[in-house]
Protein backbone atom coordinates (compact mmCIF):
# COMPACT_ATOMS: atom_id res chain seq x y z
CA UNK A 1 0.00 0.00 0.00
CA UNK A 2 1.34 3.45 -0.84
CA UNK A 3 1.75 6.32 1.57
CA UNK A 4 -1.32 8.52 2.05
CA UNK A 5 -1.26 11.62 -0.09
CA UNK A 6 0.49 14.43 1.73
CA UNK A 7 0.25 18.13 1.07
CA UNK A 8 2.23 19.04 -2.05
CA UNK A 9 5.81 20.14 -1.45
CA UNK A 10 6.68 23.82 -1.59
CA UNK A 11 7.36 24.84 -5.24
CA UNK A 12 10.96 25.86 -4.43
CA UNK A 13 11.65 22.45 -2.89
CA UNK A 14 10.10 20.69 -5.86
CA UNK A 15 12.09 22.73 -8.39
CA UNK A 16 15.41 22.35 -6.57
CA UNK A 17 14.94 18.62 -5.99
CA UNK A 18 13.87 17.84 -9.55
CA UNK A 19 17.37 18.79 -10.68
CA UNK A 20 19.27 17.41 -7.69
CA UNK A 21 21.19 14.15 -7.70
CA UNK A 22 23.00 14.90 -4.45
CA UNK A 23 22.00 16.59 -1.20
CA UNK A 24 23.38 16.89 2.32
CA UNK A 25 21.34 15.03 4.92
CA UNK A 26 21.63 16.06 8.55
CA UNK A 27 20.26 13.66 11.15
CA UNK A 28 19.95 14.97 14.73
CA UNK A 29 23.13 14.09 16.64
CA UNK A 30 25.17 13.45 13.46
CA UNK A 31 27.09 15.66 11.06
CA UNK A 32 25.67 16.41 7.62
CA UNK A 33 26.63 13.85 4.98
CA UNK A 34 26.38 14.11 1.21
CA UNK A 35 24.09 11.46 -0.27
CA UNK A 36 22.87 10.58 -3.75
CA UNK A 37 19.10 10.45 -4.05
CA UNK A 38 16.20 10.83 -6.42
CA UNK A 39 13.06 12.95 -6.37
CA UNK A 40 9.84 11.09 -7.15
CA UNK A 41 6.20 11.96 -6.56
CA UNK A 42 6.81 14.81 -4.10
CA UNK A 43 9.48 13.15 -1.95
CA UNK A 44 13.20 12.36 -2.00
CA UNK A 45 14.27 8.71 -1.86
CA UNK A 46 17.65 7.48 -0.68
CA UNK A 47 19.25 4.03 -0.41
CA UNK A 48 21.58 3.57 2.57
CA UNK A 49 23.22 0.95 4.71
CA UNK A 50 24.60 -2.44 3.73
CA UNK A 51 26.84 -2.11 0.66
CA UNK A 52 25.39 1.30 -0.16
CA UNK A 53 26.20 4.75 1.20
CA UNK A 54 26.53 5.00 4.97
CA UNK A 55 24.12 7.52 6.48
CA UNK A 56 24.52 7.15 10.26
CA UNK A 57 21.30 7.59 12.20
CA UNK A 58 18.94 7.91 9.23
CA UNK A 59 17.40 4.44 9.65
CA UNK A 60 16.60 5.15 13.30
CA UNK A 61 15.08 8.62 13.04
CA UNK A 62 11.83 10.11 11.84
CA UNK A 63 13.22 13.60 11.03
CA UNK A 64 16.16 15.07 9.12
CA UNK A 65 17.28 18.26 7.36
CA UNK A 66 17.99 18.28 3.65
CA UNK A 67 20.28 20.88 2.07
CA UNK A 68 20.27 21.10 -1.71
CA UNK A 69 23.00 22.46 -3.93
CA UNK A 70 22.71 24.14 -7.29
CA UNK A 71 23.25 21.89 -10.30
CA UNK A 72 25.06 24.78 -12.03
CA UNK A 73 27.66 25.90 -9.49
CA UNK A 74 27.30 23.50 -6.51
CA UNK A 75 26.40 26.37 -4.14
CA UNK A 76 23.92 25.78 -1.33
CA UNK A 77 20.51 27.03 -2.45
CA UNK A 78 17.87 25.55 -0.19
CA UNK A 79 17.35 23.75 3.13
CA UNK A 80 14.18 22.01 4.26
CA UNK A 81 13.05 19.66 6.98
CA UNK A 82 11.77 16.20 6.18
CA UNK A 83 9.84 13.37 7.72
CA UNK A 84 11.71 10.08 7.25
CA UNK A 85 9.82 6.85 6.58
CA UNK A 86 11.06 3.45 5.48
CA UNK A 87 9.94 2.07 2.12
CA UNK A 88 9.11 -1.60 2.60
CA UNK A 89 10.46 -4.05 0.03
CA UNK A 90 7.71 -5.50 -2.16
CA UNK A 91 5.29 -2.61 -1.59
CA UNK A 92 3.71 -0.60 -4.41
CA UNK A 93 5.86 2.36 -3.41
CA UNK A 94 8.98 0.15 -3.61
CA UNK A 95 8.03 -0.98 -7.12
CA UNK A 96 7.52 2.61 -8.23
CA UNK A 97 10.70 4.11 -6.79
CA UNK A 98 13.34 1.38 -7.32
CA UNK A 99 13.61 1.95 -11.10
CA UNK A 100 14.15 5.66 -10.39
CA UNK A 101 16.89 4.89 -7.86
CA UNK A 102 18.57 2.40 -10.20
CA UNK A 103 18.70 5.09 -12.89
CA UNK A 104 20.35 7.60 -10.53
CA UNK A 105 22.90 5.21 -9.00
CA UNK A 106 26.27 5.77 -10.66
CA UNK A 107 28.84 2.98 -11.00
CA UNK A 108 26.49 0.23 -9.89
CA UNK A 109 28.55 -2.96 -10.11
CA UNK A 110 25.60 -5.34 -10.52
CA UNK A 111 22.47 -3.53 -11.75
CA UNK A 112 20.51 -6.77 -12.20
CA UNK A 113 20.95 -7.87 -8.57
CA UNK A 114 20.76 -4.42 -6.97
CA UNK A 115 17.07 -4.57 -6.07
CA UNK A 116 17.51 -7.87 -4.21
CA UNK A 117 20.62 -6.56 -2.40
CA UNK A 118 18.79 -3.39 -1.39
CA UNK A 119 15.80 -5.41 -0.15
CA UNK A 120 17.94 -7.75 1.97
CA UNK A 121 20.83 -5.57 3.18
CA UNK A 122 20.00 -1.89 2.75
CA UNK A 123 17.25 0.56 3.62
CA UNK A 124 15.30 2.75 1.22
CA UNK A 125 14.00 5.85 2.97
CA UNK A 126 11.42 8.37 1.84
CA UNK A 127 12.15 11.99 2.83
CA UNK A 128 8.88 13.91 2.69
CA UNK A 129 9.06 17.71 2.97
CA UNK A 130 7.06 19.04 5.91
CA UNK A 131 6.55 22.76 5.92
CA UNK A 132 8.19 25.55 4.00
CA UNK A 133 11.92 25.70 3.26
CA UNK A 134 14.21 28.02 5.22
CA UNK A 135 13.51 31.57 4.13
CA UNK A 136 17.09 32.72 4.49
CA UNK A 137 20.33 30.84 4.14
CA UNK A 138 23.02 31.44 6.77
CA UNK A 139 25.48 34.26 6.09
CA UNK A 140 28.45 32.40 7.56
CA UNK A 141 30.10 29.31 6.18
CA UNK A 142 28.88 26.00 7.54
CA UNK A 143 32.22 24.31 6.81
CA UNK A 144 33.34 21.83 9.45
CA UNK A 145 36.71 20.23 10.09
CA UNK A 146 37.19 16.89 8.35
CA UNK A 147 35.82 13.82 10.08
CA UNK A 148 38.39 11.75 11.98
CA UNK A 149 39.98 9.13 9.77
CA UNK A 150 42.84 6.64 9.91
CA UNK A 151 43.89 7.72 6.40
CA UNK A 152 47.34 9.25 6.01
CA UNK A 153 49.39 10.67 3.20
CA UNK A 154 52.97 10.08 2.28
CA UNK A 155 55.43 12.48 3.90
CA UNK A 156 58.00 11.98 1.13
CA UNK A 157 58.35 15.06 -1.09
CA UNK A 158 58.67 14.43 -4.83
CA UNK A 159 62.22 14.92 -6.13
CA UNK A 160 61.23 17.38 -8.86
CA UNK A 161 59.40 19.82 -6.64
CA UNK A 162 60.26 23.37 -7.77
CA UNK A 163 63.08 22.19 -10.04
CA UNK A 164 63.42 22.09 -13.75
CA UNK A 165 64.22 18.66 -15.12
CA UNK A 166 67.79 18.25 -16.46
CA UNK A 167 68.30 17.49 -20.12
Amino acid sequence: MTEPAAAPAHPLVTEAMRKAALAWLEVPGHRAIAAWLTWHDGAAYVVHGGEEQPLPGLAGTDRCRVTVRSADNAARILSWSATVTRVEPGSEEWAAVIPQLLGKRLNLHDPNGAEERWASGSTVSRLTPDGDPDEQLPDASLAEPPAPSPATSSARVPRTLHRKPRR
